[in-house]
């Protein structure tokens, strides 16, 4: 990886850790489609990884007294379902898959919330968007807008929100690590040290992005996330669609 590669990165580190400490999401989308750009899927996904793990860990080490123990338990029971159901299916993703996937994922911002009735406060509805999210975090990378749908309703204010989401995708994450170690571990040495070195600046991004989040309101919270999500999907899609031609 040359100088400005790296520069390029701890750069997009900063700001795709900045828009996830204010939003909990599109960070992770951006940084995986740069990603895409340098690396095969799963080897981009399992760094990607590395850096939203660090990312989402910090965040949620910032925001740990607003945390809901409670569902945080029930989400994990979740992820660790379907990384186990994805590891007996030898599951192995693609290019087009992922694009798509992620392409589409913003649609779920849009969805008639109130009348999924899809609330993560409840056990069962946590223990759903927890097996979603570990689905869609190892299979395409992310799921920021998979979570996302089933705090919407909850009770919870915007900081609990981002607390107990960043906790629950710091998990996912670490899941996401560990089944694609085989494709993480053939990067090269100096590409390795360059992505151990560019991981902390997303703690300075998290941290940026937390103050920036503590002084919004939750009607912009909300409404600025479903348009930078669904911008970036877009991107994601076109991109895939293109491929498939």
């Amino acid at each position: 990886m040359s100088l400005i590669i790296f520069i390029g990165m701890a750069v997009t580190v900063f700001l795709t850790s900045l828009l996830s400490g204010i939003f909990g999401m599109a960070g992770g989308l951006i940084l995986l489609w740069v990603l895409l750009f340098l690396y095969p899927v799963g080897t981009a996904i399992a760094i990607q990884g590395v850096i939203q793990m660090v990312s989402n860990g910090s965040r949620a080490w910032f925001s740990r007294a607003y945390i809901d123990w409670k569902i945080l338990a029930i989400l994990c029971s979740g992820v660790a379902l379907s990384a186990v159901i994805l590891f007996l299916t030898n599951y192995t993703p693609s290019l087009i898959v992922v694009l798509i996937g992620v392409g589409l994922m913003p649609i779920l911002v849009w969805l008639p919330v109130n009348r999924l009735q899809l609330d993560a406060s409840r056990p069962s509805h946590a223990f759903l968007a927890g097996l979603l999210s570990g689905a869609m975090t190892i299979s395409v990378g992310v799921a920021g807008p998979t979570v996302d749908i089933f705090f919407i309703r909850t009770q919870m204010d915007r900081r609990k929100i981002i607390a107990t989401k960043a906790s629950i995708q710091t998990l996912s994450h670490l899941a996401k690590i560990a089944f694609y170690w085989d494709a993480a571990s053939q990067l090269p040495t100096v590409d390795a040290i360059a992505v151990l070195i560019a991981a902390p600046i997303a703690i300075l991004g998290a941290r940026a992005g937390n103050g920036i989040l503590q002084k919004m309101t939750d009607a912009n919270f909300r409404a600025w996330t479903r348009w930078v999500v669904t911008g970036v999907g877009a991107v994601y899609l076109a991109q895939g669609l293109l491929k498939l031609v």
